[in-house]
């Protein structure tokens, strides 16, 4: 439970990582009045002050849902992916549509083409998701070996270390340029504004105006697609 005095005295405080993200992420701040008062591209502090005495951390990706969770952060924007892989005790009050992409299972296409493993079998997966390529094997009587890499997942397959791979896949070119194709999706992506529960509770006087200028933001974004 994060102390009270993290939630009360000091200023509304947004994680966010850099990166993509941060790109598709700064014209929502922007739209919502939340700029930061420097260019968080190229800053290198940690943490830096914005417009209506709002605060911006700066934060790996996979870290913006612990700083949530803890109340380091009042909110953060974090991927779908990395909810569902953590589960951390978070509120979503919304999707942010940005950042869309899907989770998908993919392997090398001769070995696609014989069809997805049978219930029973076993064979070696390289995923930095272990939870949920973990639960979805399992749900299919399928024992995988789960190999945690942090990245250049499409490697894996290439060197005969894994059969499959789940990972991120946007335009599918990576997958392609390496001979692996897609088997299927386990769950369609996007960024979600994250809010500490606490926070929400005894700050929401702060919080909600946020979480509504950034809904109207993502809804003029979406009637001009």
């Amino acid at each position: 439970m994060p102390r009270p005095d993290l939630q009360t005295n000091r200023p509304l405080t947004i994680a966010l990582s850099k990166g993509r993200i941060l790109d598709d992420t700064l014209p929502l701040l922007e739209s919502a009045g939340l700029m930061p008062n420097e260019d968080l591209n190229k800053t290198r502090k940690l943490m830096v002050d914005g417009a209506g005495g709002v605060r911006f951390l700066l934060i790996r990706a996979a870290d913006v849902a612990t700083y949530v969770e803890h109340g380091a952060a009042d909110m953060g924007i974090v991927g779908r992916d990395l909810l569902l892989e953590h589960r951390p005790h978070v509120m979503q009050p919304l999707d942010l549509g940005i950042g869309c992409c899907r989770l998908c299972v993919a392997g090398p296409s001769e070995l696609v083409a014989q069809g997805e493993p049978k219930a029973g079998s076993r064979i070696r997966v390289a995923t930095k998701y272990d939870y949920l390529t973990e639960r979805y094997y399992l749900s299919r009587g399928v024992h995988a070996d789960i190999i945690h890499l942090y990245g250049s997942m499409e490697l894996a397959p290439l060197v005969g270390m894994a059969d499959r791979i789940v990972d991120l896949v946007e335009t599918g070119s990576t997958l392609k340029a390496n001979n692996l194709i897609e088997e299927t999706t386990l769950f369609e992506i996007s960024s979600r504004l994250a809010v500490n529960p606490a926070s929400m509770a005894t700050r929401k006087t702060l919080i909600q105006p946020v979480i509504d200028a950034l809904s109207e933001a993502v809804n003029k974004g979406a009637s001009k697609a």
